[in-house]
């Protein structure tokens, strides 16, 4: 069973920087692709960047550059540090473990686990 737990939202100001933090309560993380995701209103979940079990990183759009996704199989947890924040990244982010990092397209498909969700809120 995947428990997936994530933390680290809350609100910034534009320029700012947050990093998010997911868990992974279950047996499988070493060898699952890590993925967050952000909603935001009105739009699909999409991807904002992976990391694959060997540790190759992926990154969407707006994130490269901005963004660095991390993680820490000893301790089953993921990371993504999220730099120069803009008002755009305002969203729900989720952590997701499936076998693969999916790109094309990059949203939101039915597989995989997911966890609840953290908000991030980029005031101006």
């Amino acid at each position: 069973q995947v428990q997936l737990a994530e933390s680290g939202g809350g609100l910034v100001q534009a320029g700012g920087a947050l990093r998010l933090s997911c868990s992974d309560s279950g047996s499988i993380f070493s060898t699952n692709a890590i993925a967050w995701y952000r909603h935001i209103p009105g739009r699909q979940r999409e991807l904002v960047a992976c990391i694959t079990s060997d540790g190759s990183t992926h990154y969407i759009g707006s994130a490269k550059g901005r963004f660095a996704i991390s993680r820490d199989n000893a301790k089953s947890m993921v990371f993504l540090q999220m730099n120069n924040l803009k008002p755009e990244d305002t969203a729900v982010y989720y952590c997701h473990s499936d076998r693969s990092c999916f790109l094309d397209p990059p949203l939101a498909r039915g597989t995989g686990y997911w966890g609840q969700g953290t908000r991030v809120t980029v005031s101006p």
